[in-house]
């Protein structure tokens, strides 16, 4: 599902045709709190973000977009009246994936969409929360873009908190997901594999959270 944030209507209904007729579901909103209402993590693959809006500015909305690791996944373009080099360079250093002027091209549009969807695709093996960065693909974990070394249970339990980012993982299931069932009932072999793994994270082991009596969360 894409989402487009966008206060004129006829830009808004022309886009949400367009992306439906090209195969994309969409759909559209003319003011940030029926966006922030509406807002799927699970079911959002795109916003698209209009600047100028009449309840907040777009810029404000990306904001909050990419310091909730919650939202912060999910790849922006931002869509403008203003054509200054310096709102493109703000969007851009805020988080946004891409930015076009007005007026644009539906098919420029499109192709533009296309383009950032299959970017965030081949960036969709590396988990990130904060500071803390996973990639998958090269199997390395940077800590404030400084590499760390870990073992291979340390590294998958950090994988499982970052895939589940907000969810609390029982000891059990990570126990079971990760050491299997011939470690059943050895919680303890958790706890301690948590404790080495933050103190490798250094100054960011807090962000592992101890949910007492049940297990561990990040984010």
């Amino acid at each position: 599902m894409i989402y487009i944030v966008e206060d004129d209507l006829n830009i808004q209904e022309l886009v949400v045709y367009s992306l439906k007729q090209t195969g994309f579901e969409a759909i559209g909103f003319t003011c940030v709190a029926d966006f922030f209402d509406a807002l799927d993590p699970k079911n959002c693959e795109l916003v698209l973000l209009d600047i100028m809006l009449p309840d907040d500015s777009g810029l404000n909305v990306l904001k909050k977009l990419k310091a909730d690791s919650i939202y912060q996944k999910i790849p922006v373009i931002m869509l403008t009246a203003k054509s200054s080099e310096y709102d493109k360079v703000l969007g851009l250093d805020l988080g946004a994936d891409d930015y076009i002027a007005k007026p644009f091209g539906i098919m420029e549009l499109i192709a533009r969409i296309k383009a950032v969807l299959r970017r965030n695709n081949n960036r969709s093996n590396v988990l990130q929360f904060k500071d803390i960065v996973l990639d998958d693909n090269s199997h390395n974990v940077y800590v404030n873009n400084n590499k760390i070394i870990l073992t291979l249970k340390e590294y998958e339990l950090l994988k499982k908190l970052l895939e589940n980012q907000g969810i609390v993982m029982t000891r059990e299931q990570l126990l079971e997901d990760i050491w299997g069932y011939d470690y059943y009932g050895e919680t303890r072999t958790v706890d301690v594999h948590i404790r080495t793994l933050r103190s490798k994270l250094n100054d960011n082991q807090n962000y592992i959270e101890t949910i007492r009596g049940v297990g561990y969360k990040i984010g």
